[in-house]
């Protein structure tokens, strides 16, 4: 009897069989066969984003942020990435028997301060206790809602052949940063998730012509969502590996490790899919951003339907979306 495995919540392949092959198949709708961040909906002359998601991030603090920045900035950046703005966010509680109080005020402060900067306001939710040992410490479920300012069609099958990919900064810190605090592997250099919220960088592009599509890059990496666009829009795509901004030490330490940080999970970045008319305007603009200063284009879109990466040696290989449990609990 075939049983869950830890791989089918990498985000990668598995989880996309997963998704196809038992959810969408019994619970089909049009919205949730998009596929995409957050479902985009109408009500009469209304148009609003809705999303979902479950935090079970193992430590539950780590460099650069802990579950309580992770749960919203994850919210707000999938309504974002639709091109809506967020408005509410809900918050569930599963916490474990016996955790501490303090801990709990810290990850409440931590989403204060963080919906505050995003200009999210907290309006339901629910908590739950259980027994010790039921849940590790506490998980946290959110829910987001965001109406469009403006009538825009961010989806992934707008994107064409010869559309550039824009990533806002450097890619691979979130997952090393947690994978390093949970192990305790004692890797050097000052690595801290990029986990924020992109709100801000979104609403200052989001207006410009010739923008097809904007993806929240996070379980399965730059590679994953690559993918998962290509998938949608019927395309390829070439990436530059060379182009991939890295930090030193994350390059380092994803040597130590044998991981590619290509696959590596982030929390503060996307990717700006735009017609190369426009790329030059899209990138300056993000570089005038707090979250966008080391913006990069790293690839194009081809009629091609593989992704291929172009290696730091000059060759080229071909780059599906992860598949097993490279960084399992990693939000």
């Amino acid at each position: 009897m075939e049983r869950i495995l830890l791989s089918y919540g990498s985000g990668g392949k598995q989880t996309a069989e997963l998704i196809k092959n038992v959810f969408l198949k019994k619970m089909y709708s049009k919205e949730l066969s998009m596929l995409e961040d957050s479902a985009v909906l109408k009500n009469k002359n209304q148009k609003f984003a809705f999303t979902t998601d479950s935090y079970v991030v193992n430590p539950i603090f780590f460099p650069g942020g802990d579950i309580g920045k992770l749960c919203i900035c994850g919210t707000v950046n999938d309504i974002s990435v639709s091109g809506a703005r967020i408005y509410a966010i809900s918050l569930g509680f599963i916490i474990e028997e016996g955790l501490e109080l303090d801990i709990l005020l810290k990850i409440v402060d931590s989403i204060s301060e963080t919906a505050k900067e995003a200009d999210a306001k907290i309006v339901t939710g629910d908590t739950k206790v259980v027994e010790k040992g039921k849940v590790d410490k506490i998980f946290i479920n959110t829910s987001g809602i965001g109406f469009f300012d403006y009538n825009l069609d961010f989806s992934y099958k707008n994107v064409k052949s010869g559309d550039l990919i824009i990533i806002n900064g450097e890619i691979a810190s979130h997952g090393i940063s947690v994978i390093n605090a949970r192990n305790n592997f004692g890797i050097s250099g000052d690595i801290k998730s990029d986990v924020a919220p992109l709100n801000g960088l979104i609403d200052s592009i989001k207006r410009i012509k010739g923008i097809r599509c904007i993806k929240d890059v996070t379980r399965g990496g730059l590679i994953t969502a690559i993918n998962e666009i290509c998938e949608s829009s019927l395309k390829g795509a070439i990436i530059e590996e060379e182009s991939v901004p890295v930090s030193p030490s994350v390059n380092s330490a994803c040597a130590v490790l044998g991981i590619d940080p290509l696959y590596v999970a982030n929390e503060g970045k996307i990717i700006v899919v735009v017609s190369p008319e426009s790329a030059v305007k899209v990138l300056s603009v993000m570089k005038k951003h707090k979250y966008g200063k080391k913006s990069k284009i790293v690839g194009k879109f081809v009629s091609d339907k593989n992704v291929m990466v172009k290696t730091l040696v000059g060759t080229t290989r071909i780059a599906p979306s992860f598949s097993g449990e490279q960084m399992p609990r990693i939000c």
